[in-house]
């Protein structure tokens, strides 16, 4: 007598709903999988989402897991006590920036049918045989082909990345070595606050903008998208400040951003670089990764080595441009030298001359009183000052300034420059000229 309380025959476990959508041949029906990494969540539960609404597909199934992971095959021969009773459908809530969220599947099973009206069991998993976990997307149909082309269709519409393209993002690692995507707002910058001398920046923008602007006709020239930029040059030049100016002018391009320090994660920044493209790749403090060999930790070697692979391995056409920036050439030569090709430019941001120096002291003061009959004796003075140095002397000059008057307007003349000037040379010693990437003697005389 058949047991009708058993998990095998009740309305409620997933074999019978399985069963009852693809017939008797269920049993030997063939299954397709493919392990998909967590940050392409959001993209696959679009992908699947898109290629559903095509067949009108119902809400997916809850599944309810006891000793074993769920699979289709683990479903369709699911014995008393490890079968999958129908539960609530899993979500997993993540953000796409901006306040924007979406409630992706976690775990849930899909009774459908092709184009033809063929059967289909599509199943979103966790992938038990992965550490860290990933996500198991199986499918099964009572043909392979049927469940192969269907399978396929989900995969050609993550590629498409809709969740990320046109956005802002960066790629880290958390402490159980997933490859986490946060996303991010790029503050606006003019071109009238990269003070740096025009025919250098003008030579930066036409391998990063005018490029991207007429790409389609280059391409059909028969030249190559896929571009590197170098920009190096001493600390606080504005190297950092020049990549986001650029990231914010180049339209209509998703922007990932990288550290040195963002270990492990640069084959995901370019496999989706690659998907997204056209894609601007930012990656900062590359010498963090490309020290000397005798300097190196094995993970910084490896990294270096990877790093030049992944974009050695992006085809000539896919339209991604690299911004690296350094600190050190020096360190970054050899690697780059022997593996010619990777980076097509490398452009040097200079400490600024008078002309900038003048120029950063204009920018910095902006809100402020500045009580300067003629500061060129004062721009001289700070030769060898990075614009990170000047930016700072323009803070601190301010902050003496308020302390001392009262008032809605803060006025900062010579004095309070000298004094300011003086904190940071002599008071703040050699540490806060090296961290702000100053080479200003500490002995220049007061302004009278």
């Amino acid at each position: 007598m058949t047991n009708w309380f058993s998990p095998l025959f009740a309305a409620g476990s997933a074999r019978v709903r399985l069963f009852a959508h693809l017939g008797r041949e269920a049993a030997r029906s063939p299954v397709v999988r493919q392990v998909f990494q967590e940050y392409e969540r959001p993209n696959l539960h679009l992908a699947i989402e898109a290629v559903l609404a095509k067949s009108q597909a119902p809400s997916p199934i809850g599944l309810v897991e006891r000793q074993t992971s769920a699979t289709l095959s683990q479903i369709v021969h699911s014995t008393f006590g490890t079968s999958f009773p129908i539960g609530p459908v899993e979500y997993v809530d993540v953000s796409l920036g901006d306040g924007e969220r979406i409630a992706c599947v976690k775990r849930g099973l899909y009774l459908t049918a092709d184009d033809a009206g063929r059967p289909i069991a599509l199943l979103i998993a966790s992938d038990g045989d992965s550490y860290p976990p990933k996500i198991l997307v199986e499918v099964m149909a009572n043909e392979r082909a049927v469940a192969e082309q269907f399978l396929r269709r989900v995969t050609e519409a993550v590629q498409h990345g809709k969740a990320y393209r046109g956005r802002v993002f960066s790629l880290e690692r958390n402490c159980y070595g997933e490859v986490e995507v946060k996303f991010h707002r790029l503050p606006a910058i003019s071109r009238e606050q990269i003070i740096l001398p025009n025919e250098l920046l003008e030579r930066i923008e036409r391998h990063s903008i005018s490029f991207s602007r007429h790409a389609e006709r280059l391409q059909k020239c028969g030249r190559h998208l896929k571009r590197g930029l170098l920009l190096h040059g001493p600390p606080g030049t504005g190297k950092t400040l020049c990549a986001t100016y650029l990231a914010t002018r180049l339209e209509n391009r998703t922007v990932i951003l990288l550290t040195g320090g963002g270990m492990g994660s640069i084959e995901a920044a370019c496999h989706l670089a690659r998907l997204l493209a056209p894609t601007t790749v930012i990656l900062e403090d590359v010498d963090l990764i490309g020290a000397e060999r005798e300097n190196q930790t094995v993970g910084a070697n490896a990294l270096l080595f990877e790093l030049l692979n992944q974009m050695d391995g992006l085809n000539e056409d896919c339209d991604v441009l690299f911004i690296l920036t350094t600190n050190r050439p020096d360190v970054l030569e050899p690697a780059l030298s022997a593996r010619p090709g990777r980076i097509d430019q490398a452009i040097e941001i200079p400490l600024p001359g008078e002309p900038c120096r003048s120029r950063l002291i204009e920018l910095y003061a902006e809100g402020l009183t500045l009580a300067i009959d003629d500061r060129s004796d004062f721009v001289r003075r700070l030769e060898g000052a990075s614009a990170a140095f000047i930016k700072e002397l323009l803070r601190k000059a301010a902050v003496l300034s308020a302390e001392e008057h009262d008032g809605p307007d803060i006025v900062v003349d010579y004095g309070c420059l000298d004094r300011a000037l003086s904190e940071l040379l002599v008071a703040g010693g050699s540490l806060t000229r090296t961290l702000l990437g100053a080479k200003i003697s500490p002995k220049e005389p007061a302004a009278n």
